[in-house]
């Protein structure tokens, strides 16, 4: 049996909640409505939790422009290919559902894309809010607050889009 690690810190988009097996992260929650999936459940760090702690204070802080915290991403093939792209995007990078939609060579899925993105369990770390419209406009977030969270995102990141 696989032991699960929790942890919580502040960040300026709210409560973050982290949780992780042995080696890797394997979900990241942003508080919605001041509430966390595992509210009522103690920490319990390790040191995967540690250092991924660290980093999203970095990153936050605008120190820290990549993470390098191990990550453990479950879901269907097709997701984990999008995941997988999103992966690729660096800070101030951005990129379209569209564009996605041709990486994973399922041109003209964007809808099925953005419901692979809206899927992602570990928002930020992998960089689910780099990604646009076509025209550049925002379309959603799953994350937190949503559209809110997704504009602070991006800003801190100094990605620009379209209003």
């Amino acid at each position: 049996m696989t032991n699960v690690y929790l942890i919580r810190l502040n960040s300026p988009i709210g409560r973050l909640e982290l949780v992780a097996d042995d080696e890797a992260i394997t979900s990241l929650s942003i508080e919605r409505d001041g509430i966390l999936p595992h509210d009522a459940e103690a920490e319990r760090p390790n040191a995967v939790l540690e250092a991924a702690r660290v980093q999203l204070i970095e990153y936050f802080a605008g120190q820290r422009l990549e993470f390098d915290v191990p990550v453990r991403l479950t879901g269907t093939p097709f997701q984990l290919a999008v995941w997988a792209e999103l992966e690729r995007l660096h800070w101030g990078e951005a990129t379209s559902y569209g564009s996605l939609a041709a990486a994973v060579g399922r041109p003209g899925a964007s809808r099925a894309i953005g419901g692979a993105v809206g899927a992602n369990p570990v928002p930020i770390i992998v960089g689910c809010h780099r990604v646009l419209a076509t025209d550049g406009r925002i379309t959603g977030y799953s994350g937190g607050e949503g559209v809110p969270t997704k504009l602070w995102l991006l800003g801190h990141e100094q990605i620009g889009f379209a209003a």
